[in-house]
């Protein structure tokens, strides 16, 4: 399949647990639940070789509505080497379904074995290089532009540069595009003590491709983890609004993993969000071709 046109409008994961209760509403049947969820996103890592049933279910879905591809397991700026075999195969799966547009996070995962988990790279000229030059690997094996995310994170090793230098950098060097994850900016915000609009205000807004909402949990005052567990807050949805104000309003994914409530709520968060973007309808050029 030839990839399709990028998605618009208020995007959810899809999640296996959310298979049920997107049946109940009628999807994936294309314009059952007119604009209810414009488009969806998947982690590779969790479909590349899955058949039967669940495979699919994946297709029915991806012959009906938009999707973009968000990776898990990358890790970009990793020390052990880059695996292409596992990019192949993302490849193969964006190729099988016609979804352009695949993105991964700014972090690393693994060395000699997986981490689980998405761990901080050094804020350092030589961790831009070496993080730039897998980004611009994997494009080529993809045949795509890719995004990267800001990512969450609770230390700072052997920083020469803030992150949004870092990020900057990063974008530059490997001339990429930039998944814009607000609640992030929230989140590390409060943890590390920057300005979170600051941080908006100087991220490129020409390399956004999409942006990501999502809630997190309070751990104790002045820590917050990010989990992906909750509804999205009201500082977040203020940011969200300023990065609309700021750069337009493109694509933006509500991310949503476990305890997960009833179908209703999340397609209210997702109103949200297209309310938001038609508050800022001269930009909705943006919103249109992300």
């Amino acid at each position: 399949m030839s990839p399709r046109q990028l998605p618009c409008g208020a995007g959810l994961g899809l999640r296996r647990a959310l298979l049920g209760p997107l049946a109940e509403h009628g999807f994936p049947a294309a314009g059952s639940t007119p604009a209810a969820i414009d488009f969806f996103e998947i982690a590779p890592e969790n479909w590349i070789n899955v058949g039967g049933s669940l495979g699919r279910q994946l297709r029915s879905y991806t012959e009906r509505h938009p999707f973009v591809c968000h990776g898990l397991s990358l890790s970009l700026g990793g020390p052990a080497p880059l695996d292409e075999t596992l990019v192949v195969k993302i490849r193969r799966l964006l190729d099988a379904h016609g979804i352009a547009l695949y993105s991964e996070h700014l972090s690393y995962c693994s060395d000699d074995g997986h981490l689980y988990d998405l761990m901080p790279i050094p804020f350092t000229r030589a961790a831009v290089d070496w993080a730039a030059a897998r980004i611009r690997r994997t494009q080529d094996l993809l045949g795509r532009r890719i995004a990267i995310e800001n990512v969450s994170y609770y230390a700072a090793p052997g920083r020469e540069m803030d992150e949004a230098d870092f990020v900057r950098e990063v974008l530059v060097a490997a001339d990429c595009d930039l998944l814009l994850d607000v609640n992030n900016i929230h989140v590390n915000s409060v943890n590390h003590g920057y300005d979170a609009n600051a941080f908006l205000d100087a991220m490129p807004g020409e390399r956004i491709a999409y942006y990501h909402v999502a809630g997190h949990y309070d751990e104790e005052p002045g820590l917050k983890i990010d989990t992906h567990g909750a509804a999205v807050i009201d500082p977040v949805w203020e940011l969200l609004d300023r990065a609309y104000t700021r750069f337009g309003a493109r694509p933006t994914l509500l991310e949503r993993d476990f305890n997960f409530p009833p179908l209703s709520e999340l397609v209210a968060e997702l109103d949200q969000i297209r309310t938001l973007q038609q508050r800022h309808a001269p930009d909705r050029r943006h919103a249109a071709h992300g």
